[in-house]
């Protein structure tokens, strides 16, 4: 069966970039109608409501080198929707409507956690109609010099990620996880964004990351040393863990859950949206398939409830 929130949901934070206060909502949508955002702020003015609704699919994405974005074929744009994404998923929701009133995401505190919390708090409702998924057939694959973003045929969704950073503090890190019955929550969602130090300074003296607060919303790594505030980090590996977040909100994209293992090797947003391009541009590497009772049980929302809270704490 498929899932959405069983009621509306509102946040009220800052953007990661602008700085700009935003509020957003999640509320209910009827079953297979997917995910979708709405710019409220634009829909105010619209004759057509569509009009300021985007898709959240692989084809709506654009390049965007901080973070993910998505656009309407009328230029509605709304960013850093990555976070939330991996929220919906590893809930298990499959349709929604995300209502902001501005141009971005808010970033809470950087994870998937504040996001997670509420949905679950909140609680999910049950929709007929048979969940359909996506599965890998064969082997697709996208480098860029010595990055590397794969998806392999598999039972159920499993994330394989290696970062390799200068920074002491970061170095190589690996981390695979199959994303069955809630391990997104347990494992991955409370992890924060990161960036190193020299990146922080280029994007303020750019006009952005205007709303990051080191230790706040964003883990800063600079050389050996970390600003993660008074907890510290919230595992000793957290930035692959991170990576696999926004691997999995980018992945959400796909617009249905994947069986297959994704395999990410210094990847990021836009490798990960070029990989679902190449998926779905390639003959017999994909198809959708309604999801039995056995696959549901594996897939990343099966069974979770308020009990995993403590997860996210």
């Amino acid at each position: 069966m498929q899932k959405t929130v069983a009621k509306t949901i509102t946040f009220d934070g800052v953007g990661l970039h602008s700085g700009a206060p935003v509020h957003m909502t999640i509320e209910p949508a009827r079953a297979n109608s997917g995910i979708s955002f709405v710019r409220s702020d634009i829909a105010a003015d619209c004759n057509d409501f569509r009009e300021a609704s985007i898709s959240a699919r692989w084809d709506s994405v654009v390049p965007s080198k901080l973070c993910t974005l998505i656009r309407n074929d009328d230029g509605v744009e709304i960013s850093t929707i990555e976070h939330i994404m991996a929220a919906l998923a590893g809930c298990g929701v499959i349709n929604a409507v995300v209502h902001v009133n501005g141009p971005e995401v808010p970033i809470e505190d950087g994870s998937s956690a504040p996001f997670v919390t509420a949905i679950l708090s909140a609680g999910l409702s049950r929709q007929e109609g048979p969940t359909r998924a996506l599965k890998i057939l064969k082997t697709v694959e996208v480098v860029q010099g010595d990055a590397i973003a794969r998806l392999e045929a598999a039972e159920t969704l499993e994330i394989d990620f290696h970062i390799d950073f200068e920074d002491a503090a970061i170095g190589i890190q690996s981390k695979n996880l199959v994303m069955a019955n809630g391990a997104f929550i347990r494992e991955l969602s409370n992890c924060r964004t990161f960036c190193r130090k020299a990146e922080v300074d280029w994007m303020q003296s750019n006009g952005l990351a205007l709303g990051g607060i080191p230790g706040e919303n964003a883990v800063v790594f600079d050389g050996s040393e970390v600003e993660s505030g008074a907890e510290g980090l919230r595992h000793v590996d957290e930035p692959v863990r991170h990576k696999m977040l926004d691997a999995l909100g980018d992945l959400a994209l796909a617009g249905a859950p994947i069986l297959g293992r994704y395999v990410g090797v210094r990847s990021g947003h836009a490798m990960t949206n070029a990989l679902l391009r190449k998926v779905f541009a390639t003959p017999g590497a994909w198809a959708f398939v309604t999801v039995d009772e056995a696959t549901a049980l594996t897939l990343p929302g099966a069974g979770v409830t308020a009990l995993d809270l403590a997860y996210c704490a």
